[in-house]
């Protein structure tokens, strides 16, 4: 009776579990090798032969990759890594949607065949039709050339019609005819359903202060007897099956002793207050105490189980696998591989920076008197503030430049936006950077530019800078149309400001003025950067698109925010503090350099596997940390010239080396090679200074010129004898082709593994950059042997190619005696370096041993586990049994595959619990199936063993949505999700809090689009990210291929004639008067019956568990049974139990109402609660304005416990006087209750002030008022402030109404409407319009005995719906019978 399983399953996507295999086999290789060998093109398609031609693809698999790669593979099935994926193809397949009776079909342009003698025809004419989207996932076949036809296969690997296609099309696109796409599809996939890991479950412990179990829950007969259980359990450290076995004549003994360890497990006794107060290092203790390889799995056994283990109680990523992997086979020893892995090698391209520091500033933070009364501490930037500010502190750690250049209109937009920051003290220092007229003859008098740079120098002489900056604005100021500075702006503001000066003496050409004019222009060509306009912030730079007037504001203010995280981090380490200089301290980061290059900057980069270049490391007589390879035809004059510039490079760079590959333009002969094979000659024969002196010599254009007229080669090189053959720069050629992947003549450039097209032969200040950002190498130290150029380059290359990775940093502990369990890793083998830290008695315990159980079997790894325990607890850290279901590969059994499951074993019978499942971020699971009510678990009930199952309904689609006008999120636009053939399946509505929505989606390519109405015609999408389309693209296309969430971000702007228009107005509402409002008796007849056939009644309820939903059951009843106007009822889905959703279908085709289940996932920014009525209490009254559709005007929401006794028409049209909702207040009748009365005194006497405090049993809203004041957005954020505090809104759903009445008004609603015997007296019972069974604090009588007591018609109610239950079981049985007697 104590065993409890849990599983999860995907509802809406299936896995072929025979079929489907094979392909998830070859998807999960294929992505592993390719990630190690993308460079070679031609093992794409070695391995899907080898698929094709071997069924057992898994056995196969060892052929690529080594152990680590197995394991890694097997996990990966294991938590289904991409099962998603192959579900994105066969929703995409579906939407084509694939010819009748075809298991492989060809889509090209829109045409589909599934014969291949049709695809000549197809082909013809392809290019006129539109060319079809292809997703980042899909498997393209590898080509050279472009804009080829598109031909996309749909099919199933393995099978025939596959290989008939594969093989046509395959030869199609080797001879450059088809761009070949493959996608996964199966004609008639299974429905056999998948287990999936990754989750937790929690069997947390429930208050029994009040019964709320249903007395309808029948026992039912045993299917696992405690003998069964006790067989295969360990209890205590004796392992019984192995006892018994040994001592198979004690066997009666041992099952007994067995037995009672299992009971006296159970027991869960209260600790007292003085023995929790150091219960965490106890545990530790415990922990410490135990071997070392039982440490992990004893601290799993405590914290998963801490409720009846208290009495006995004295973090995976491939790219690090392949970094391992490769720095292992590079020779590095396992010792200093850890020192590597620190290596911050990868500088994304645009966090370079330049060194600002010899700006022309006109603020300074730090001693400007603008800014005295602001904090000078770098302490401050770890204060709290307001998310989205940016604190005032007086220290310069932001600062922006700005390229003036006065002959250009950008102009007048820069000084605009200089003038807002300044003005309104933004923390921000502000530099110019002058780009003047440099030549020495022209003064003030005829170049507006002169003249603004002498009259800012005299007026910063005269006055200070400050003051030179303000006169520039109103210089501006008085600039016309044409946007362009004039003289005459130069000279007007200067008279105004000094009336008494000779012009001509500050702007003429004999102007003492004039220094430093020429330094603006220098530093902007020395730095290297594009046409203007330019800016910088510390240094970094701003794309084209982000520096227009419109977007540079936003721009400076996001990178301030993203720049104060990493400072504070900087200072919580120490790295920061108010000694340091700001400047220099940002200045002085590797990321610093003198001059950028747009190579290095807008460069898709490809890099190269250098690991197996060499079976053996060269030792060089010096050691360089540069290795550059230059390819070009040194025969043409831009590879001379290439050369040329290398030469002069390496002048300037002792730790450089420079090497050539030939990438011929033409055929190869000895007429067209002479410079090369020159080239080549000299590299292989001479060293040093030689070979520099004949390189630089060969490469200029006269030599050339000499040799192609009839000279020979060996004038310049006697040393040389005989000829090189042309033979050797074939295989330059084809490395340049198949590596490189050059056209022929192209020039390229590899700098330590990393290839750039050049298609310029500019400087090599690139070249230097990509040094300066790789120096630490000369920054760390480790073993001799790696300091050697070939094992440098080949490092280099290794971690630059991967993707940019959280900084890593040595951690040390002071002591490890008492603290620090260390489990070694197997010897001989390359490891991984773990350090957990964890408080053994906490959630993040319960997870993460799992988790580091599951990746020792994964990987090779040393652990070090460091006890975090807190001391002087109050009350029990954890107080419920949990599960977090992961394990490192599947288990295949005779029938399939088997999945995980959360399995409970010896859990106590007494306690009364609910079952949570912890799901990852974007998963939205329902009960599928349960032999009990799981919100109320009482095993001592309970004669069977409890199983539930779980699916994976939806994955959730979530983002943010912002007018770029206004700034602010849309309120009420509304967007829809769906496909080519179905464009809605499902829609949402955006919040006011940040914007954020939230769709419904599973695995596929789905469309993002406007709803049609309001939010179509009012809107337009402007901008996109986060989605998988091109901005230009007309539909926003979005494809989910994984299990984790998506979260996108939407730009949207009203459309020009729509300005004005508002989503949460109507028009004829805009229109109306006072009288128009008030409803009147005279209206039309028609228009009344109109308005009936209209008229829907909307009921809005919660429930969990069946006691409840039972309750629910009645109040819908009761609200039929009172009622004549149509009822929609609106059930929040999260909680229902399977048995009601099966039920309600037939309730509302008995009594004629309608219904909808309504889901809502809790925004992971939002506050999380942890216990289940107080998600549910959140539910009720946080996400009023995006449960329901626009078009539901009022919503009422009656309590599941509560009886109804009037037509609640009457409520819904009450008039709440322009409050957005109405509830009913507390009643003071009752006076024996007046001890249990809290609001009557301490702080909610105080902030209501004689004001009624509301009870949220029922309630009235008016959605449309509540989405126009942003209700929903205040309650939010004040649900945000106060759930910080654990003591705070203990009554959630209706403190947080009651306190928030101020910001957003209650109407109190006539008394009559809700009554509650714990409250009101016996009297006001007979005008009640509702009563509602109000748990009494007094009594603690049972809500069924009490129902039964005070509302006669309950019991009525309850016998016609059990009725009806035993008539629908009935039913479900004999139809049961039926199918099987017919199938037999």
């Amino acid at each position: 009776p104590c065993i409890f399983s849990i599983s999860v399953f995907p509802d809406s996507f299936y896995f072929c579990v025979t079929s489907s295999l094979y392909f998830l086999v070859f998807f999960l290789v294929l992505s592993l090798v390719l990630s190690e060998w993308f460079a070679y093109p031609s093992v794409f398609s070695l391995i899907l032969e080898l698929f094709i031609k071997n069924c057992k693809g898994a056995e196969k698999a060892g052929q690529f990759l080594d152990n680590l790669h197995i394991n890694l593979l097997k996990f990966a099935f294991s938590i289904r890594a991409y099962s998603p994926t192959i579900q994105m193809f066969q929703q995409i397949a579906a939407d084509e949607p694939p010819p009748d009776g075809c298991d492989a079909f060809v889509v090209i342009h829109r045409k589909h065949t599934c014969k291949i003698n049709e695809l000549k025809k197809l082909l013809k004419k392809a290019t006129s039709r539109p060319r079809p989207y292809l997703f980042k996932g899909d498997h393209i076949f590898p080509t050279d050339k472009e804009n080829l036809p598109v031909t996309i296969l749909y099919a199933e690997i393995g099978t025939r019609g596959f290989s008939k296609f594969h093989k046509v099309l395959s030869e199609k696109a080797r001879n450059g005819e088809i761009l070949y796409v493959l996608r996964h599809y199966i004609q008639k996939p299974e429905s056999q359903k998948m287990y999936l890991s990754g989750y937790g479950v929690e069997l947390a412990i429930k208050s029994t202060e009040y019964k709320a179990l249903d007395d309808t829950q029948v026992k039912t007969v045993t299917n696992t007897t405690v003998e069964d259980e006790m067989e295969t359990n360990e209890v205590q450290g004796f392992l019984f099956q192995k006892l018994k076995e040994r001592y198979s004549d004690l066997k009666d003994n041992l099952t007994a002793f067995q037995k009672y360890l299992i009971e006296s497990n159970k027991e869960m006794t209260p600790l007292k207050v003085w023995e929790l107060q150091d219960l965490s290092f106890q545990a530790a203790s415990q922990i410490m105490s135990t071997p070392v390889y039982d440490a992990i799995k004893l601290m799993k056994d405590i914290s998963q189980n801490f409720p009846i283990k208290a009495r006995y109680v004295k973090v995976c990523c491939f790219d690090y696998r392949k970094m391992m992997n490769g720095l292992h086979n590079l020779g590095i020893n396992k010792e200093d591989v850890s020192k590597f892995l620190k290596l911050n090698s990868r500088v994304l391209d645009h966090t370079y920076a330049l060194d600002i520091r010899h700006s022309s500033w006109i603020n300074d933070l730090e001693n400007d008197d603008l800014y005295v009364t602001w904090p000078a501490s770098c302490q401050e930037l770890l204060k709290p503030v307001f998310p989205g500010t940016i604190p005032s502190i007086r220290r310069n750690f932001h600062n922006l430049v700005l390229f003036i250049d006065p002959a250009q209109e950008y102009t007048l937009d820069f000084i605009k936006l200089a003038e807002l920051f300044y003005y309104h003290k933004i923390p921000l220092r502000i530099g110019f950077v002058f780009i003047v007229n440099t030549d020495d003859e022209v003064d003030g008098a005829d170049d507006a530019g002169v003249a603004l740079w002498r009259a800012f120098n005299y007026i910063a002489e005269e006055r200070d800078v400050s003051q030179a900056f303000i006169s520039i604005v109103q210089m501006y100021q008085k600039v016309k149309n044409d946007k362009i500075l004039t003289v005459d702006n130069v000279k007007s503001v200067l008279l105004n400001l000094f009336p008494d000066a000779n012009i001509w003496d500050i702007l003429g050409i004999h102007s003492k003025y004039d220094n430093d004019r020429k330094e603006g222009a220098s530093f902007y060509e020395m730095t290297g950067l594009g046409p203007l306009p330019q800016a910088l912030y510390n240094g970094e730079l701003f794309k084209l698109e982000q520096l227009n007037s419109e977007e540079l504001e936003t721009n400076v203010l996001h990178r301030m925010m993203d720049a104060t995280i990493n400072l504070q981090r900087e200072v919580f380490m120490g790295t920061l503090n108010d000694r340091t200089n700001v400047i220099d301290f940002l200045m002085e980061k590797n990321n610093v350099v003198p001059r950028v290059n747009p190579l290095v900057l807008h460069t898709k980069w490809q890099y190269l596997n250098l690991i197996s270049t060499s079976g053996k490391i060269i030792l060089p007589y010096t050691f360089y940390k540069f290795t550059l390879w230059i390819i070009a035809d040194f025969d043409k004059p831009s590879g001379r010239k290439l050369l040329l510039n290398a030469l002069k490079f390496m002048k300037t760079s002792v730790h450089s080396r420079l090497g050539v590959i030939y990438n011929p333009t033409s055929k190869i002969n000895e007429e067209n090679t002479a410079i090369s094979r020159g080239v080549l000659a000299a590299f292989l024969t001479q060293k040093n200074s030689f070979l520099r002196n004949f390189l630089r010599k060969l490469a200029k254009e006269e030599t050339a010129t000499a040799i192609y007229s009839g000279e020979k080669i060996k004038t310049f090189l006697t040393e040389v004898i005989g000829d090189l053959p042309v033979n050797i720069f074939r295989t330059h050629q084809l490395f340049c082709q198949d590596v490189l992947k050059l056209r022929p003549g192209e020039i390229g450039i590899v700098s330590n593994g990393k290839v750039s097209r050049k298609s310029s032969c500019s400087p090599f200040s690139w070249a230097y950059d990509r040094g300066v950002s790789n120096l630490f190498l000369s920054q760390h130290t480790c073993c001799s042997t790696c300091f050697m150029s070939d094992l440098v380059m080949k490092v280099d290359a290794l971690l630059s190619s991967l993707p940019k990775r959280a900084s890593r940093h040595d951690i040390t502990f002071l002591r490890e005696n008492h603290s620090i369990i260390t489990i070694n890793p197997e010897e001989n083998d390359m490891f991984f370096d773990v350090i957990a830290i964890v408080d053994p008695l906490t959630r993040e315990a319960q997870k993460m041993t799992q988790l580091l159980i599951v990746l020792g079997k994964i990987i090779n790894m040393k652990i070090k586990l460091f006890m975090n325990c807190r001391g002087k607890l109050s009350e029990a850290p954890l107080k419920s049994f949990y599960r977090f279901v992961l394990e490192p590969e599947l288990v295949l059994v005779a029938n399939g595959i088997t999945g995980p499951v959360a399995t409970f074993l010896d859990i106590p019978e007494a306690p009364l619990l609910t079952l949570n499942m912890i799901t990852p971020e974007g998963w939205l699971v329902e009960t599928v199936h349960s032999n009990c009510d799981l919100d109320n678990i009482h095993l001592k009930d309970v004669e069977r063993t409890v199983t539930a199952e779980y699916e994976l309904e939806y994955l959730l689609l979530e983002g943010h949505c912002f007018d770029t006008v206004t700034e602010q999120p849309p309120r009420g636009l509304q967007f829809t999700l769906g496909t080519k053939n179905t464009p809605v399946v499902v829609d949402t509505i955006v919040m006011a809090s940040l914007g954020y929505f939230q769709l419904k989606a599973n695995p596929g390519a789905w469309i993002l689009k406007l709803r049609q109405g309001k939010s179509e015609d009012i809107y337009q999408i402007v901008g996109h990210e986060g989605t998988d389309s091109q901005p230009d693209l007309g539909d926003v296309i979005v494809v989910i291929s994984s299990f984790k969430s998506k979260i996108l971000e939407v730009q949207v702007q009203k459309k020009p004639d729509k300005i004005k228009e508002d989503i949460l107005t109507d028009k004829e509402e805009k229109k109306k008067g006072m009288w128009d409002s008030i409803k009147s008796f005279t209206r039309r007849l028609h228009k009344e019956k109109d308005k009936k056939e209209a008229d829907v009644l909307n009921i809005f309820s919660v429930a969990s568990g069946h006691l409840y939903e039972r309750f629910l059951r009645i109040m819908m009843l009761s609200v039929l049974r009172n009622t004549k106007t149509p009822v929609k009822f609106w059930f929040l889905k999260n909680y229902l139990s399977p048995t009601f959703k099966e039920v309600i279908p037939h309730m509302a085709e008995e009594y004629g109402f309608q219904y909808e289940l309504v889901q809502y996932r809790w925004p992971s920014w939002l506050h999380q609660q942890t216990e289940k009525q107080r998600i549910i209490w959140g539910y009720k009254i946080l996400f009023l304005d995006v449960l329901f559709p626009l078009a539901v005007d009022k919503i009422i929401f009656v309590d599941a416990d509560q009886i109804v006794r009037h037509d609640l028409k009457e409520l819904r049209d009450f008039d709440l006087g322009g409050a957005p909702y109405g509830y009913t207040p507390f009643c003071d009748s009752r006076t024996e209750m007046d001890g249990y009365r809290f609001w009557k005194k301490g702080y909610w006497a105080s902030h209501l002030l004689k004001r009624k405090y509301h009870i949220s049993a029922l309630y009235v809203v008016d959605l449309k008022k509540f989405r126009r004041i942003a209700a929903g957005d205040r309650l939010r954020g004040q649900y945000q402030a106060l759930s910080q505090d654990p003591n705070s809104l203990s009554n959630l759903d209706q403190d947080l109404p009651n306190n928030m009445i101020y910001q957003v008004a209650i109407k109190s609603l006539p008394q009559d409407w809700l009554w509650c015997e714990t409250w009101c007296d016996d009297d006001s019972k007979q005008r009640a319009k509702t009563i509602d069974l109000c748990n009494n604090p007094k009594t603690k009588e049972p809500k069924l005995k009490a129902a039964a007591r005070i509302v006669p018609e309950w019991v009525e109610y309850d016998t016609e719906i059990r009725q009806l239950l035993d008539h629908l079981e009935n039913k479900k049985k004999n139809a049961s019978k039926s199918a099987f007697y017919g199938g037999v």
